[in-house]
């Protein structure tokens, strides 16, 4: 696996609705590998590689939760909305950096109780003396993103943004290997899935595919006291069931299984009972398409610190290239 990449990947400044920096790392990754590479109106990047049978979509999303500025105040302290899922207890005391590469922090006002510590508590302190001083640096509707550094860490890999960079990152891994498709293949590299699965509507309308087949990260049910779940992280490629936004396709969990069987990848299975995926849009798409995904369990899911394991990687790319090389009964 090229780790690099990936972290030059999860350290890419892309916030749902400003994917362009992250769309051209991976435009430049795929393009020796397909036979088209193409943007659409909504930022997707649609990357083409021929082969026989029916078509296979597959996706994974390039954008992640970050904050926009709302306000201004008079001593140079930035209010902000959040793009995405937060929870806000995790944003106090993060850095947070703007396209720009200016840095922040989050602060909160002084409480009486910490429990009453709500969105409307925070502010964004970026050192400036006051309004005009800030206003030089920033405006109202600029973004900012986690700061913190990708990280290999002995058999874990850490970082803001793998949710969902890790899930392009095994899409490439997979297209470098794939020797001989069993589909004709569109890798797509998805515009605003955190704010509702966007990108996925309209590219799949228009690729308009027999199969669908996407990639994200999901709850690693491993830690203290978090709810029983079947995922884990080291429990290998995770085969999704159901989530929020889908039911997948017997057709695709089956071809999945029998895929890992054969090839000896370890995998497990995943129930996500809140959120959803790109396959929640695919499945939907004309007519309906079958669909599934294989997930990355992960710990620590948007935080400036998600935490998945190398070999779970592997065992996702491996399977994709299995699934990807074998025909759907």
């Amino acid at each position: 696996m090229n780790i690099e990449l990936l972290k030059k990947m999860c350290a890419a400044n892309g916030v749902s609705g400003h994917e362009q920096s992250i769309s051209k790392i991976i435009e430049k990754e795929v393009k020796p590998f397909v036979d088209s590479c193409r943007n659409d109106a909504l930022g997707n990047l649609i990357a083409h590689r021929k082969g026989p049978g029916k078509k296979m979509m597959l996706a994974g999303h390039m954008d992640q939760i970050g904050l926009m500025i709302t306000h201004i105040d008079k001593e140079g302290f930035l209010r902000f909305a959040t793009i995405g899922g937060f929870n806000h207890v995790v944003l106090l005391a993060q850095r947070f950096v703007f396209p720009s590469g200016l840095l922040g922090v989050v602060g909160c006002e002084r409480l009486d109780n910490q429990k009453d510590m709500a969105l409307d508590k925070l502010y964004i302190d970026i050192g400036a003396e006051n309004e005009e001083e800030a206003k030089k640096l920033v405006k109202v509707g600029d973004v900012c993103v986690y700061a913190n550094p990708p990280a290999e860490n002995g058999a874990t890999f850490i970082s803001p943004a793998l949710d969902d960079r890790i899930g392009c990152f095994i899409m490439i891994e997979a297209l470098k290997r794939l020797k001989k498709p069993a589909f004709d293949l569109y890798f797509v590299f998805t515009s605003q899935e955190e704010v509702g699965l966007r990108g996925a509507t309209t590219s799949a309308y228009s690729v308009d595919p027999d199969y669908g087949l996407s990639f994200d990260v999901t709850i690693s049910a491993d830690t203290p006291k978090i709810r029983p779940l079947p995922s884990k992280m080291y429990g290998g490629a995770a085969i999704k069931l159901k989530d929020r936004s889908l039911l997948c396709h017997p057709k695709i969990i089956e071809h999945l299984e029998k895929c890992a069987e054969k090839a000896k990848i370890k995998y497990q299975y995943e129930i996500l009972e809140m959120g959803g995926t790109d396959s929640g849009a695919i499945h939907v798409t004309r007519g309906g398409v079958p669909s599934g995904v294989i997930s990355l369990a992960t710990r620590h899911i948007h935080t400036s610190n998600e935490m998945c394991a190398l070999s779970d990687i592997e065992d996702c790319i491996a399977l994709t290239v299995k699934a990807l090389e074998t025909a759907i009964d």
